[in-house]
């Protein structure tokens, strides 16, 4: 394929938010894109704070060698309370100026991605993409990192029921997701759990829970499996309450930031991949303030502000496969 002509000439690649399996993908595919147009590249470390303050180091095609396979971001991540004021954005315009930067791609979640609309109002052209594993950001059927991360806990899961098999005991096992409950869900089913708890949908505990349990002991289960999303809370309540009307011993587990960690499965590699390409060719056919994102199984460019209107619910087709499957 011949090079792309353009007026960029450098941009810049920057992760914020928490970090997620997929991401040193995605900068890798920004870096080698770009090396082949003929743009420089510039890594912008820790974030909108490194933004600010200058914080970037250049990339070429050697320095992403290998990277597909890490996880984490080899650019760091860090919060920066400064680039919500209007001098800190002021700051960063006033740095990418300096730099000489002809567009800034971003990867993160919706709190990324409102940085980036801020700042692009101080004519910064910007290209999102969506990373995270709470597969949260309204826009996207699908973010970097959310496969890597529910194969993680499915796999820490299924060790942990070996145990608590062999103890005929009840687990209860809050999973990452913030206030959405993809994760939770996706996870529950996979691991055929006898309860999933969602923060977007109140639970009775004596139906939702305490019966389940109940059935399933009297159908021979000797082990009963609850998944939580962190944004339930109160689990420490609900193993006090399962023990009270049960008589079972339950276990809490937390898998908390091991979620975050790990080498990126393939459906992750590819997708981040891809997003990065995009987004390299999206600010080369002078799009400006965009989203990559995955739109009914294609990847599409949306308007940054359009995008940040969207809501995302949980999938209707999940739910009624994990209530079908959570009945017996």
């Amino acid at each position: 394929m011949a090079k792309t002509r353009s007026h960029v000439r450098r941009i810049g690649v920057l992760t914020s938010g928490g970090d997620a399996p997929g991401m040193n993908s995605a900068i890798r595919a920004v870096v080698r894109a770009s090396v082949h147009h003929g743009i420089e590249c510039l890594g912008i470390r820790r974030g909108y704070n490194g933004l600010i303050n200058g914080d970037v180091v250049e990339l070429k095609a050697k320095d992403v060698n290998g990277l597909i396979t890490r996880g984490g971001t080899i650019l760091y991540t860090a919060r920066c309370p400064e680039f919500n004021t209007e001098e800190g954005l002021q700051k960063a315009a006033n740095s990418i100026k300096y730099l000489g930067m002809d567009g800034l791609i971003v990867v993160g979640g919706d709190g990324t991605f409102r940085g980036a609309r801020d700042v692009s109002r101080y004519g910064v052209n910007v290209v999102g993409i969506p990373g995270t594993i709470d597969n949260d950001v309204a826009c996207s059927n699908y973010t970097i990192g959310f496969d890597t991360a529910c194969n993680t806990a499915m796999h820490a899961i299924d060790k942990l029921r070996d145990t608590m098999q062999s103890h005929e005991r009840c687990s209860i096992v809050e999973v990452m997701g913030r206030n959405a409950g993809h994760l939770a869900l996706y996870v529950g089913i996979a691991c055929g759990a006898t309860a999933m708890l969602l923060p977007e949908l109140p639970y009775n505990f004596d139906k939702d829970v305490a019966e389940k349990i109940r059935g399933g002991r009297i159908r021979g289960r000797t082990h009963h499996l609850i998944i939580a999303a962190e944004g339930v809370g109160h689990i420490d309540e609900l193993a006090t309450s399962i023990k009270e009307e049960t008589g079972m011993d339950p276990r809490v587990t937390i898998l908390g930031h091991i979620q975050r960690g790990g080498s990126p499965t393939a459906r992750d590699r590819v997708t981040a991949s891809r997003m990065g390409e995009m987004a390299v060719r999206t600010l080369l056919e002078g799009k400006r303030n965009r989203v990559i994102v995955i739109s009914n199984r294609e990847m599409v460019d949306l308007d940054m502000d359009e995008a940040l209107a969207m809501e995302k619910g949980l999938q209707i087709s999940m739910l009624n496969a994990a209530y079908i499957l959570t009945q017996i």
